[in-house]
């Protein structure tokens, strides 16, 4: 039941950064729209590179352009508001704005999560089981894969955005967060959040626990497959293969896990906002760099794409 005598809310005004002085703002906004337009280059770069170059139609290359178009959208969700509030920092969102930004920012956070497990699997494929590698993981497979992920992205976040939205927001209408995100707005409601926070939660859980424990559980049988690998140079490609996702999918599940299963009674907001800027800034943009400074393929064809080195026949 919602409280008496409360005002219902229609917008939101975010905390964010208005507690500093608005020459650390600027600073923040030139440092943060700098990773942005360096994110979004990075991304639309690799995406790009793999169409063009037919040596990289393959479904390792396929799913890491999935991933950059879904980071791009999850960094155009947030990215762009959290610019224009460290400008103007008083700056209120209405109800259904907030909503729409939650729905975006789950949706491709979660199609990232599960994209990163999809990759992990191709890699399994690839080095476990090369033989019927191209059979498993045809065109229409690594289109249903990808299809999945978004379609769990999607689904996920419908019942979240419903669930938060659902409740009444009442008197305060100050959340001390730069974006919207589901434990900061659930303190904004004037009734009983236990349900909320028990999906809030079991989501969570979905969505990281368990495709970390999938993502370790492949990467235990690849490296056993890679360790009885006879040559040395072998197993230096094999490896080679796998560590750039190894480092994202650390980082990734790192930051989300940090964030959304931490006990409520061990948020401090200094740190969760730190970590927000983490995941949500300059996360996005280890994709591109990681990706392309440790694949060989992919710096092959950057350098083709900029005239350093000539076009295979």
């Amino acid at each position: 039941m919602a409280k008496p005598n409360s005002t219902f809310v229609t917008e939101i005004l975010f905390e964010g950064f208005s507690s500093f002085r608005w020459q650390h703002r600027l600073a923040f906004f030139v440092v943060f729209l700098t990773l942005y337009l360096l994110t979004l280059s990075g991304n639309v770069i690799i995406v790009m590179i793999i169409r063009l170059y037919h040596h990289l139609h393959t479904p390792m290359y396929f799913f890491l352009s999935m991933l950059s178009i879904s980071e791009t959208c999850y960094t155009v969700a947030i990215i762009p508001r959290m610019l224009s509030g460290l400008l103007n920092p008083y700056q209120p969102i209405a109800i259904q704005g907030c909503a729409t930004q939650l729905f975006f920012y789950l949706t491709f956070g979660i199609n990232n999560c599960f994209l990163l497990i999809v990759m992990g699997y191709d890699r399994y494929v690839a080095i476990c089981n090369p033989l019927r590698y191209s059979v498993i993981m045809g065109k229409r497979a690594c289109v249903q894969l990808a299809s999945g992920s978004l379609g769990i992205g999607l689904g996920m976040a419908i019942v979240q955005v419903t669930s938060v939205f659902g409740l009444p927001f009442c008197d305060a209408f100050v959340i001390s967060h730069f974006f919207c995100d589901v434990r900061p707005l659930l303190k904004l409601a004037c009734t009983d959040t236990t349900v909320n926070e028990i999906i809030n939660f079991v989501v969570s859980v979905c969505v990281l626990v368990l495709p970390m424990g999938l993502v370790f559980i492949s990467y235990v049988l690849i490296i056993s497959t890679i360790l009885k690998i006879a040559s040395a140079e072998g197993r230096k490609k094999a490896f080679a293969t796998c560590a750039s996702h190894l480092i994202v999918v650390i980082i990734h599940y790192g930051c989300a896990s940090i964030i959304y299963l931490k006990p409520k009674s061990q948020s401090s907001l200094g740190q969760d906002r730190l970590i927000s800027v983490t995941y949500t800034v300059i996360t996005p943009l280890l994709n591109p760099i990681v990706y392309s400074l440790r694949n060989k393929e992919v710096k092959d064809a950057l350098r083709r794409a900029v005239g350093q080195k000539p076009l295979s026949p």
